[in-house]
């Protein structure tokens, strides 16, 4: 395994990182077993992992911790805290309040005393990002953290988060979790440039495109998967679908399976770290770790590209982020009686 750079942390990573969400109910509810697949991506090489607090209510976080144990010091480990953790309303967000909690609480579900990465799982407009860069820069100081870092930030509020870092002496965001794959490249227009010209590492997200990049999602099919049972519309979005189609064909005239060309090409663009793999089962393992040599000629990248020429997305995920500006209706339309012209 060839290690790269953590943007400018000095932390060396490998190309591929560990995603936990899918170890506990909501994927693999076996522990031993999620131990077991977690374990044969360390044999590999993979030295990175990330979950996150939300991942089954701590319990992903707890079965990385498990899996962890004698292993800590060889392993870069990543985690996110932001969204719900309970009814409380006060148990989630970006506040110093909520962050120095949900840290300690992630740190004892893993079994240690620090996370080599943390972030912040969602923009949260109603935080001001000076407080939660101060929380994490406490954090930091403290021992506790080595890196922070976001996930999902539109590339204006990273460049925002910079210049408050720089403003106040604060700790800055050292490295960006986008979603990225050959279906959905809009982050190749602005936040990828914007990452390389801060010197941010990125650990991209769903670079099978939520499970539409294995080939088990055909148009005109029967999915019963394990993914199509969440209902998630992106499966069944026609458009992607027929992308999809063209993807497959490509892939077979190159001789190589769907998903080695998916995670070849997500870790081809200079702007990318390590793409996230997060495997359910060790078959899914399997078959990843089998495509870790994959390299894409300069051909193969053209026949991607036009089949989804860069910077552009089809569709979107599910679990995509939109700003307030693109959910909330008063936002983007004027009170009625200022409409008009005249």
């Amino acid at each position: 395994m060839r290690y790269r750079t953590l943007g400018r942390t000095g932390i060396k990573v490998s190309p591929y990182c560990l995603g936990a969400m899918m170890f506990g109910a909501l994927g693999n509810p076996d522990h031993d077993d999620a131990v077991r697949i977690i374990h044969k991506a360390l044999d590999a090489g993979v030295n990175f992992v990330d979950t996150a607090d939300m991942y089954g209510r701590g319990e992903s976080e707890e079965i990385v911790g498990k899996a962890l144990r004698g292993r800590r010091d060889n392993v870069v480990l990543a985690t996110k805290a932001r969204l719900p953790m309970g009814d409380d309303p006060n148990q989630q967000g970006s506040s110093r309040r909520w962050l120095v909690r949900a840290l300690d609480d992630s740190l004892r579900r893993l079994g240690t005393d620090h996370v080599d990465l943390y972030q912040i799982h969602r923009p949260d407009p109603e935080t001001d990002v000076e407080e939660t860069l101060s929380a994490l820069t406490d954090l930091v100081r403290a021992g506790k953290v080595r890196a922070i870092g976001a996930s999902s930030v539109p590339a204006s509020d990273i460049v925002e988060a910079q210049w408050a870092a720089e403003r106040r002496g604060l700790e800055r965001f050292r490295t960006e979790q986008p979603p990225y794959s050959i279906l959905n490249r809009g982050i190749e227009r602005e936040v990828l440039p914007v990452c390389e010209r801060y010197g941010m590492g990125t650990l991209v997200w769903s670079p099978l495109a939520g499970g539409l990049l294995t080939g088990r999602y055909r148009k005109g099919g029967q999915n019963d998967t394990h993914r199509a049972g969440f209902g998630f519309r992106h499966l069944s979005d026609e458009h992607r679908l027929d992308a999809v189609e063209q993807l497959i064909l490509l892939a077979a005239e190159a001789g190589m399976p769907l998903t080695h060309l998916a995670t070849a090409f997500a870790i081809s663009h200079p702007g990318v770290t390590s793409a996230i793999i997060g495997p359910r089962t060790m078959a899914h393992l399997d078959d990843l770790l089998a495509g870790s040599g994959t390299v894409l000629s300069d051909e193969i990248l053209d026949r991607i590209d036009a089949v989804v020429p860069p910077g552009t997305d089809v569709g979107a995920l599910d679990m995509a982020y939109d700003p307030p500006a693109v959910q909330q209706t008063a936002l983007r339309r004027r009170p009625a009686g200022e409409r008009s012209a005249v």
